[in-house]
Formats: structure tokens, C-alpha cells, sequence
């Protein structure tokens, strides 16, 4: 049986795709800030009590994830899918970027906690079958698919994503090698979530079909890979 961790999983893509992994046969480790209150997650609990795992998780807590890797230190992780993360202002509009602390904050949640969570739990995807791990990103952080212009906060949150996945395939290309894992940054489509807005195109189901579709077909040329939810790559 395959194993997943995937964090940010109360509602939304995050939720969706512990949905389908659970109805395929996976075992789910699924994160989440206050994992109880989310009713779907605990009526998937209650409907696969012996595959589906809950854990509260801070992901901008480094201690909270050191700990829960050590919790699950004799777990082979298949799949490590960074999912959680945060909106900035709407209104963060080129004029009215003025709350520092709140720029920082969607940098440490959107950027830094992937690293934290990828770091802490390398040894568990190292052992496993897979050895897989998809960082959920934004083609907002593309700086050449960027014709809007404004989203500053988001869009650089995002484009600090990417930096931090180049720094971590960089140092796994030395590293990491003799382990084959695989790290992706992955679209997920514009979707109808609280986050996509009203205005997406594609349900949260689509676009979990199309994230676990692309991280099933991932090789090894695929290492570093900004893929889009139809499988081809966006400009970084």
C-alpha cells in the first residue's frame, strides 16, 4: 500500500486529493492546522479509519514539524505533497503595499514552509517506493507568464517558491541523487476554491484528478519541472 503526506488538507485541492488518494487504495497522512474542525476531513476518518491518519500541523512552525516527523520516522512516504498556503490582500496592488508583516507572512507560509517540510521529512520519502515530493505553486509566480502585472505579494511568495525548489534540486542533484528523489513544483489549474475565487475554471476535483495524474507519470527528466495541471511546462 502507498503512503501520502500531504498538508493543508481541511478543505479545498488539499482535501480533494486526500479524497481520491484514500478512495484508490492509499494510506493518508493528512495535515492541517486544526485538522477536527474540518467536518469533511472527519467524515473521511470516519469512512477510512484504517488508511486515513490526521495530524494538526502548524506549517510555519518549524518545531511542530520536527515533531511530527518524528512521530511518523518509521513511515515510507510515497508521496510528500506541500499544499498548504496562504493568500495575500486582495488590494496589494501596486500604491497600496504597505503592511510589511503581512508580506512576510505569506513569504514564510507560501515559501519557507515547504523547505521545512520537504527537510524534515526527506528520510521518509528517501525510503519509500516513489520517493516523490510536489510542491503545490501558482503560475502567478511565473515572471514570463506574468501579463497583468499587480499581485505583488502573492506573485513573489510564489516566485520564492520556485527559488526555494531550484536551491533544493540543486543541492539534491548532489545530495540527494543516490536517493532518486524527485521534486516538482506543480500548477494546479485555476479552481473553484476560496483562494481560485468565483471567477476559476476547473472544481477542485478536476484538479486533484489532474495533480495525481501528473505526479503518478513523474520521471526522472522531469526533476525541477514547473508543470501545469495538462502535464506541459510553464516559463519560470
Amino acid at each position: 500500500m502507498k503512503t501520502a503526506l500531504i498538508t493543508g488538507t481541511n478543505r479545498g485541492i488539499g482535501l480533494e486529493l486526500t479524497r481520491q488518494l484514500l478512495d484508490d487504495g492509499w494510506r493518508v497522512h493528512a495535515t492541517a492546522h486544526h485538522p477536527v474542525d474540518s467536518t469533511e476531513l472527519t467524515e473521511l476518518a470516519e469512512q477510512f479509519p484504517a488508511t486515513l491518519e490526521r495530524h494538526a500541523l502548524d506549517v510555519g512552525d518549524p518545531t511542530a514539524i520536527n515533531a511530527l516527523s518524528r512521530e511518523l520516522a518509521d513511515e515510507s512516504i510515497d508521496w510528500l505533497i506541500n499544499n498548504a498556503g496562504i493568500y495575500s490582500p486582495r488590494g496589494a496592488a501596486f500604491g497600496n503595499v504597505e503592511d510589511v508583516d503581512v508580506w512576510l507572512e505569506v513569504f514564510r507560509i507560501n515559501s519557507v514552509a515547504p523547505m521545512l517540510v520537504m527537510q524534515a521529512f526527506a528520510e521518509q520519502v528517501a525510503r519509500s517506493e516513489e520517493k516523490k515530493i510536489g510542491i503545490l505553486s501558482s503560475k502567478v509566480g511565473s515572471t514570463g507568464d506574468n501579463g497583468s502585472g499587480g499581485g505583488y505579494i502573492y506573485r513573489s511568495s510564489k516566485a520564492a517558491v520556485k527559488a526555494a525548489v531550484n536551491a533544493v534540486i540543486t543541492s539534491a542533484s548532489i545530495d540527494l541523487e543516490p536517493r532518486g528523489i524527485n521534486v516538482v513544483a506543480l500548477h494546479p489549474g485555476s479552481v473553484w476554491t476560496d483562494m481560485g475565487g468565483p471567477h476559476a475554471e476547473i472544481t477542485t476535483a478536476q484538479s486533484a484528478a489532474g495533480l495525481r495524474h501528473n505526479m503518478a507519470e513523474l520521471s526522472e527528466a522531469d526533476r525541477g519541472r514547473f508543470i501545469d495541471i495538462d502535464g506541459t511546462t510553464i516559463p519560470w
